[in-house]
């Protein structure tokens, strides 16, 4: 399985001929020419997730591609047939595995309301949690999609996540709101954490893929 970097929080997946989409939302550019694209993930319904002009493209592109995300991605994308998930369930496309977990974003301030979150576990290997710190339960995972930017996040605790996951690998992800001074920093964290446990860390740019 081989994992592409998008900008910001949009990962691909692609097997066998087969291709899975995770999170395509507004910082990220047009996703064309994928092969036989067979499902689209929304982690949460915040914007930086998903965008109704990414669906509209993707399933134009792709008819019938189906959507997926918690019950609040359903309620906010309202023009689309999205597919609930929650935590505990798998479900099966292609030749991907999928097992979601979490449930609840991260909290950015009291005056915010807390959105429904899932984390999605790919072939037993891949992790992203979405914006959230929950730790998969009973797996050990290859590659860790990090966060690593974000209003909720505090560079502290994205470094005992990655101590708590215990990750063979992990990039950095959710990082368009960083300067390129503050990516190197929050990169260099990251390294220092998953190298804790025996791990490493994979510098991955928009663009970039990694076998899994």
């Amino acid at each position: 399985m081989r994992l592409t970097k998008h900008e910001h929080a949009t990962l691909v997946l692609s097997e066998s001929g087969r291709t899975l989409v995770v999170d395509p939302g507004s910082f990220t550019s047009p996703l064309d020419d994928l092969d036989g694209l067979v499902g689209v993930v929304i982690t949460h319904e915040h914007p930086d997730h998903w965008t109704p002009e990414h669906l509209t493209r993707l399933q134009k592109a792709h008819p019938g591609v189906p959507i997926y995300g918690p019950e609040g991605v359903r309620n906010a994308a309202a023009g689309f047939d999205v597919t609930v998930v929650a935590p505990g369930d798998t479900l099966d496309l292609g030749p991907f595995h999928l097992v979601f977990s979490g449930g609840t974003h991260a909290v950015i301030h009291e005056s915010i309301p807390v959105v429904d979150n899932v984390g999605v576990l790919i072939n037993d290997a891949v992790y992203y949690p979405g914006d959230s710190y929950t730790v998969p339960k009973h797996a050990k995972v290859s590659l860790l999609a990090a966060p690593v930017g974000a209003p909720w996040l505090k560079i502290g605790d994205a470094i005992d996540y990655v101590l708590a996951v215990k990750p063979e690998r992990v990039f950095a992800t959710h990082d368009m709101t960083l300067s390129v001074a503050g990516k190197q920093m929050g990169d260099a964290r990251l390294t220092w954490a998953v190298e804790q446990n025996g791990g490493s860390f994979v510098d991955l740019k928009p663009g970039d893929g990694v076998e899994v």
